[in-house]
């Protein structure tokens, strides 16, 4: 439901406009040194402020409730937790309507209408700052591992500025593709079929709102080359290869090439332009304008998120292996 992980556990709570939020991590070995000063550089780089981003403006100042003494983690469960507290919930009362693209018909359904709406509840990109916190932490399980995301692309172009300048005139979104890769990895991580470090990764990334698809190495592309082109042939006898379409995975399992991956996020769903969609009030068709502050390209926030879920599932898979 709410929890990843088998060693290195993460449990998410709170919602968008709660008054917090925040993750319990278990699996954390004792005597990490751990301060408020690590997790700084990795939540601003999630901030919003930056051109076509949310004016929506938090301070994110993580509180750790339990789980360290004297600065270092003591083998307990560690609690952090963050602050809402520039939130506007009237903005969320639609009138009959279910926006567009949102999970608010789908969570209704799921949930027999007790769910919160404000701010997406728990479905808000907002719920995003805590797997960045457990990702902090996850790093300095995993120190000689080097994860770096970076966007690939916005709205199927590199110029981006103008794209997300031409959208937000218009009132609406851009999606976009990150590319993350990961070097430093033993091999043999992974399982064949159900915890491959493909299903593991895709598993935690699509804990990302927004995401729609997810490709290792050339997978896409790999659809349209032959054997003899896709094949990475070995160069030496630490299983290092001359290409790395596959993107640093064999049959699930870790093979000491760098692991790369895409990720596809779909453009954001809350846009001012006027739609025409169903009023569940009236059940007429009507004109639907939403109001709020929201993002045109929330994509450019994305890569340390990305980061940060890749890093949980390989301190998991790291302690995994050490057992």
């Amino acid at each position: 439901m709410n929890t990843f992980g088998r060693i290195f556990r993460i449990s998410i709570y709170g919602t968008s406009h709660n008054s917090e939020l925040g993750i319990l991590i278990d699996g954390c070995p004792p005597g990490m040194e751990i301060s408020i000063e690590e997790f700084s550089e990795e939540i601003l780089r999630r901030s919003s402020g930056q051109q076509g981003t949310t004016p929506r403006q938090e301070d994110d100042i993580p509180f750790i409730k339990s789980g360290i003494y004297n600065g270092r983690t003591n083998g307990t469960p560690l609690l952090i937790s963050f602050k809402n507290n520039n939130f506007k919930s009237a903005d969320y009362e639609f009138g009959g309507f279910c926006r567009p693209g949102h999970a608010d018909f789908a969570a209704a359904a799921k949930y027999k209408n007790f769910n919160d709406p404000n701010g997406g509840g728990q479905f808000s990109g907002r719920m995003t700052l805590p797997l960045v916190a457990a990702g902090v932490i996850a790093k300095k399980i995993i120190p000689d591992v080097e994860i770096k995301a970076e966007i690939y692309s916005i709205g199927n172009t590199r110029n981006i500025n103008h794209e997300i300048e031409d959208a937000k005139k218009q009132l609406d979104s851009l999606g976009g593709i990150v590319q993350c890769n990961i070097s430093g990895i033993n091999p043999g991580l992974g399982e064949p079929f159900f915890d491959s470090v493909e299903s593991l990764i895709s598993h935690a990334v699509f804990s990302i709102p927004g995401v729609k698809a997810i490709e290792f190495g050339e997978g896409i592309r790999s659809a349209s080359m032959r054997g003899s082109v896709f094949n990475d042939v070995f160069i030496d006898k630490s299983g290092k290869t001359g290409t790395n379409n596959s993107g640093g995975i064999n049959g699930g399992i870790t093979n000491g090439n760098d692991i790369y991956f895409r990720v596809y996020f779909r453009p954001a769903s809350s846009i001012g332009k006027r739609q025409k969609t169903l009023n569940f009030e009236t059940g007429e068709i009507q004109d639907f304008e939403l109001k709020g502050r929201h993002d045109t390209c929330y994509v450019l926030r994305t890569p340390v998120i990305v980061e940060a879920v890749a890093a949980i599932v390989l301190a998991d898979l790291t302690l995994l292996s050490a057992c």
